[in-house]
């Protein structure tokens, strides 16, 4: 089993002294054609990367697609970011005027188009994009280190950088000691925000609407993020693993939900609606797999979503297709309906484009949109930050892997906020919709609480 914490001292370095050896060469006989960016092969896995250096850095990034790519980064060597109603237009503006590079370009966005509002959120934009300084990108069973250097400065300083990355010793298990988990909201207020969300829903001011609730853990040991996050890329091998880390903040969990992917001119968007909790046993599991499949209730709200992405998309893409029904896809610990739309788009389209039409999806805010949005923003009493936003990767040639953060965690310092919601529709009951949250608290929860 794959462990969740580093010791604090280390042995070894990192890069093996032949690839540093290989970049200096690189560097030596290049000289100022080698510019700001250069790249190398390299053995290096790229979780251990952001393992032996995310705490020399302000920034570091972590992604992990279920096929296998795995893309790491740290340090800042260009940055930018948007807010507000047009923070993706304004976003896209800045990437397309950032320095070129073959390097992939970290980027995450809020919920909310007006960015996080509360202090636990501090220093994480309402969208934002970051080219780092050194990068790790696996793809395909071969590793690319790849080095870019902020204007001014040079690329000899980053190969010193990686001379001394020391190489992490072998991951333990988390051992958070005394701790505390408590809720906000409260469970029995959180099941009445449920109880006015139905009888909205069933007076027809809305047709469907997520709610959220948080859980606050507070450990004795302070949990190292990118070692939760090697775990997580153990356990759950199809979601899409993540870690953002701000400053003294560090956003982290497991996905399963793609919001968007664009290759060239396919696209692929994949929402989640519908959720069971997964069997004991073989018999068990397919019992209530079949159960979610033929649910009214599920498929109705499963529908609401796929409907409204889709004609969100019309405007866009051809050929779209949109499955007659929707499959059933098992995580580890819940199982969902899911429904996979695929179509192509004009090369012109970029992918902020493309995210400005679909988020937020009703997968994470509600149908209508507009009326949903209000019902969230009167009565869910926290901040969502980056919690059902966006977070993924874009390419130089512009094509992007975008998911939907879920089953995560804010860590800052000792304390953890972790984030779950669920669907609502005229035939939730609160109960049900609260061990919904419950099972989707568990990836982040039994990591940190070591349960």
């Amino acid at each position: 089993m794959v462990g969740l914490s580093a010791a604090v001292t280390y042995g070894k370095v990192l890069i093996p002294s032949e690839e540093i050896a290989e970049l200096r060469a690189r560097l030596e006989a290049e000289g100022p054609a080698a510019g700001l960016h250069i790249a190398v092969p390299t053995s290096v896995d790229p979780i251990q990367l952001v393992l032996a250096g995310s705490q020399l850095f302000r920034r570091a990034q972590l992604l992990v697609h279920p096929d296998g790519r795995v893309v790491a980064g740290l340090g800042t060597a260009w940055h930018a970011v948007g807010s507000g109603p047009d923070r993706f237009e304004g976003l896209r503006a800045k990437i397309e005027a950032a320095p070129t590079s073959t390097l992939p370009m970290f980027t995450g966005f809020s919920f909310h188009r007006d960015g996080p509002r509360s202090e636990e959120w501090a220093g994480f934009a309402g969208a934002a994009a970051v080219l780092s300084q050194i990068a790790v990108v696996r793809a395909d069973g071969e590793s690319k280190l790849m080095l870019t250097a902020r204007p001014g400065s040079q690329l000899t300083k980053l190969v010193d950088t990686l001379a001394t990355l020391p190489d992490p010793p072998a991951l333990e298990p988390f051992d958070p000691g005394d701790h505390s988990v408590v809720s906000h909201p409260p469970s029995a207020e959180w099941r009445a925000e449920v109880d006015e969300a139905v009888g909205a829903i069933r007076h027809g001011d809305i047709a469907k609407v997520v709610l959220s609730r948080s859980v606050v853990v507070t450990t004795e040991q302070e949990p190292q993020p990118f070692a939760l996050a090697a775990h997580l890329r153990w356990a759950y091998p199809q979601c899409y693993v993540f870690v953002w880390q701000e400053g003294d903040a560090t956003f982290v969990g497991a996905s399963p939900e793609l919001l968007l992917e664009k290759t060239a001119r396919s696209i692929r968007v994949n929402p989640l609606a519908g959720s069971a909790p997964r069997g004991e046993g073989e018999a068990d599991d397919r019992a209530i797999g079949e159960a979610l499949m033929h649910s009214a209730k599920d498929r109705q709200e499963h529908a609401l979503v796929v409907d409204d992405v889709a004609a969100r998309l019309v405007p866009l893409l051809r050929d779209l297709q949109i499955p007659a029904q929707p499959s059933l896809r098992r995580m580890a610990t819940v199982q969902h309906l899911s429904s996979e739309i695929v179509g192509t788009v004009e090369p012109s389209v970029h992918p902020m484009q493309l995210v400005d039409v679909l988020h937020p999806t009703p997968a994470v805010g509600g149908t209508p949109r507009a009326a949903a949005l209000a019902f969230v923003d009167k009565f869910e009493r926290m901040d969502r930050g980056w919690y059902t936003g966006g977070i993924g990767w874009l390419t130089a040639d512009g094509d992007a892997t975008l998911a939907i953060p879920l089953r995560c965690a804010l860590i800052r310092g000792r304390v953890s906020h972790l984030y779950a919601g669920a669907g609502i529709v005229a035939d939730s009951r609160p109960g049900a919709e609260l061990e919904e949250t419950r099972l989707k608290f568990r990836p982040m929860l039994s990591l940190l609480t070591a349960t």
